[in-house]
């Protein structure tokens, strides 16, 4: 099949397709999960879509540039926004502390990362099909582990904005924790990758190497300099600037032997803030997340192998999404981000944090790529994703429901 019309086909399925369903299910589910459940479906019905083009070759293409993209803009929004709950229309009883904020933030990170280490290392690298191609059992349950862990800051976000001004005090708390352990998952990834594949390290006298360790460095000078003496580039510049940060630090992580979506999330987290404020982030992530990304979730989910979804993946997903989503409303219940909440608002909290969204399928793709991750364990994590995604809205509106009035009176009294 020519590549144009395979692309074509590609896009209605994925993108045109997905809209038309989100359309029809009245806007109920994220529509970033849309494209994942229909790869999803295409892979487990075993019907021959190679023989369509799917997944087409430019369509691969665009989809990475897309995800490229996403992880970008997420480290912009690292910068961006600030979810402390300190602006002057948020009550003060939803206000917390920055250090209470970082505090809550790596309970909910932590305890679901031990959980999910434990119960893999325990139970699931011991069924079938579940043992790493290129780790050791130990390193492929902290895999396992980062990915229980993860809350999605992107979906989150768009989640957030579907949720209304009512619940935007507990929203914003969520995603300053949200913020913070985006960029702790980032990191441990990275420091995952580095120790735990062959190959991620520095070869000596490769001159490629060299200076992708001393273009990132770099990036980051430049950074603090501008940050400092408050430098502003000429109208126009940023939209040239910012496209160098993102080529200039998926290249260098991928040179590096790491993955070049780590570079390109790191890349958005350094860019001085003045400059993130003068593009639009907002738009910029929509674009990747509902225009382009939507080719790279759904051939993510398309290229699973069908053989392994079935009633006993469904059953490790099902037994994930239980484990992940108690020890997140745990984490909020042992640290919650303020400590006047009643147990409705912090278990609210820690609804929208047990979001994993596409984040948690990009860390997934990262790890299956890199052999840490099995194609079993790839499948269950995926469908762990689509699941507390779809979980997230009708969780956070049952336990904010029915005290949403009573809020309301104490704060005009």
């Amino acid at each position: 099949m020519h590549n144009l019309t395979a692309l074509l086909l590609d896009s209605a399925v994925f993108i045109a397709a997905a809209w038309v369903a989100w359309w029809l299910l009245r806007r109920s589910i994220p529509i970033a999960v849309i494209p994942i459940i229909i790869g999803l479906l295409l892979a487990a019905s075993g019907w021959p879509v190679k023989a369509w083009g799917l997944p087409s070759v430019w369509g691969d293409q665009i989809g990475w540039l897309g995800v490229l993209l996403l992880a970008f803009t997420a480290g912009l929004e690292t910068r961006q926004y600030r979810y402390h709950g300190d602006d002057a229309g948020t009550p003060s009883r939803y206000r917390a502390s920055p250090m209470r904020l970082a505090s809550s933030a790596g309970v909910a990170l932590l305890l679901p990362f031990a959980a999910g280490a434990v119960m893999a290392y325990a139970y699931f690298l011991g069924l079938d099909g579940w043992t790493a191609p290129h780790a050791d059992r130990a390193t492929g349950a902290l895999a396992i582990g980062l990915c229980v862990a993860v809350s999605a800051l992107p979906v989150l976000i768009g989640i957030v904005r579907e949720l209304g001004p009512l619940n935007r005090p507990l929203s914003q708390l969520a995603l300053g924790i949200a913020v913070i352990d985006d960029a702790v998952l980032w990191i441990g990834l990275a420091l995952l990758l580095l120790f735990a594949v062959p190959g991620a390290e520095v070869a000596h006298g490769s001159w490629q190497q060299a200076l992708a360790l001393g273009l990132p460095c770099a990036l980051i000078g430049v950074s603090v300099l501008a940050q400092k003496r408050g430098w502003q580039l000429p109208n126009g510049a940023v939209y040239l600037v910012l496209p160098l940060y993102l080529a200039a630090g998926a290249w260098a992580s991928s040179q590096l032997g790491l993955h070049a979506l780590l570079g390109a999330y790191f890349a958005g987290a350094i860019v001085p803030p003045a400059w993130v404020r003068r593009v639009p982030v907002d738009t910029l992530g929509k674009i990747a997340l509902m225009g382009l990304a939507p080719l790279f979730f759904g051939h993510s989910g398309l290229k699973i192998d069908g053989q392994v979804l079935g009633w006993a993946s469904l059953q490790a997903s099902l037994l994930l999404l239980l484990l992940s989503v108690a020890a997140k409303l745990a984490a909020v219940l042992i640290h919650p981000p303020v400590p006047g909440f009643n147990r409705r608002e912090t278990l609210a909290v820690g609804a929208l944090l047990q979001c994993k969204g596409l984040m948690e399928i990009v860390a997934a793709t990262i790890l299956r790529d890199k052999g840490l991750l099995s194609e079993h364990a790839f499948a269950a994590l995926v469908t762990l994703a689509v699941l507390s995604t779809l979980l997230t809205g009708p969780l956070f509106r049952a336990l904010v429901r029915k005290p949403a009035a009573a809020a309301q009176a104490l704060e005009r009294s």
